[in-house]
């Protein structure tokens, strides 16, 4: 079968290697889809801090059952399916109790463990998530970034009846967005300085979308929200920009939920932080209920996906996609490579 392998930055080479056979409580995938994210891209260029070449990527992905192992039950060849792309320890502190996506020990698929850019894919069972019979490649795919999403909302708690503020309107900010509306918020606001984001936004029913580059964002929250502003902030983009616009947007009292992934370290106004009682609240990941959440979420259509899907290369044009993303950033959101 056909392998695709980041052999090093902004090189990817294909090769042929044995089909797996699964063993005792895995199942073989079909991989028929597979999304490319922006941790992928940093990689591909060399920019991400914790994923070293050669690796095979993909970690965002759907596909089919091929074959089950022994003791494998509640899947079966023919189902259509996606992964939780962790693999933990089980023994740290954090895994046991209860906390295993933020294991001491852990590897994400496609990232520090061999990932699906591949025909087929061997992997466990229980990480294992089947799909609904009329959920497309595509939206399996997307199962992932979603439960991002899902998660980040969820480390606010409850979110029904509030107002929500997102900073950044990238696929998981876009996301992010779409949970806390499909969640019970309220009203959600969400940011960018890119029109055909907003645009994007607007197009998957958020019902305030903003370019902070034309106008003030605390007359902006004033305006949608009033003077009490939003009731939580989450922020999307990993800059130092939108960090500090979360806090000086902040309201007293306000949960900010750290999302996005910082290339470099930012400087956050701790003395805006005690002195308004802020909280800066972290978040990695998913559980496996927040995947089933996501599944839900998509399944009843309170995500809304196709506004966000924007090309498909082959498997072999692998490298191409990177370029296409690189070249058109500014008006691209989820791009897949079809096997």
């Amino acid at each position: 079968m056909l392998q695709a392998v980041l052999q090093m930055p902004e090189k990817v080479i294909f090769r042929e290697v044995e089909r797996p056979v699964p063993g005792p409580g895995q199942v073989l995938i079909k991989v028929e889809r597979i999304g490319i994210c922006g941790s992928d891209i940093h990689a591909y260029y060399g920019k991400h801090p914790y994923i070293k070449c050669p690796i095979v990527q993909g970690h965002e992905f759907s596909g089919l059952i091929a074959e089950v192992g022994e003791r494998v039950e509640g899947l079966a060849p023919g189902d259509n399916v996606t992964v939780m792309p962790q693999l933990v320890c089980g023994q740290c502190y954090p895994c046991k109790h209860g906390n295993y996506h933020i294991c001491n020990e852990l590897k994400v698929i496609g990232c520090q463990a061999e990932g699906a850019a591949q025909e087929y894919f061997a992997v466990d069972a229980k990480l294992v998530v089947k799909l609904p019979e009329n959920m497309s490649y595509e939206e399996g795919a997307m199962v992932e970034p979603v439960a991002v999403g899902v998660h980040a909302v969820g480390r606010l708690g409850n979110v029904e009846g509030l107002n929500v503020l997102v900073l950044g309107a990238g696929p998981i900010g876009n996301l992010t967005a779409q949970v806390a509306k499909g969640m019970g918020a309220k009203s959600v606001m969400i940011t960018d300085v890119s029109d055909y984001r907003l645009q994007v936004a607007k197009d998957c029913g958020i019902a305030y979308a903003v370019n902070t580059r034309s106008t003030d964002l605390p007359v902006a929250l004033d305006k949608a929200f009033g003077p009490d502003r939003a009731d939580a902030i989450l922020e999307c983009v990993g800059a130092q920009k939108t960090i500090d616009q979360a806090v000086l947007a902040a309201r007293k009292g306000t949960d900010i939920v750290v999302v996005g992934v910082f290339a470099e370290k930012p400087v956050v106004d701790l003395g805006l932080i005690q002195d308004r009682e802020l909280r800066l609240i972290g978040t990695l990941m998913y559980k496996a209920g927040d995947y089933e959440t996501a599944v839900t979420l998509i399944r009843t259509g309170r995500v809304n996906l196709k506004p966000l899907m924007s090309k498909h290369f082959p498997f072999k044009e692998y490298p191409q996609a990177y370029k296409f993303i690189e070249q058109n950033r500014e008006r691209t959101m989820k791009v897949f490579i079809d096997l």
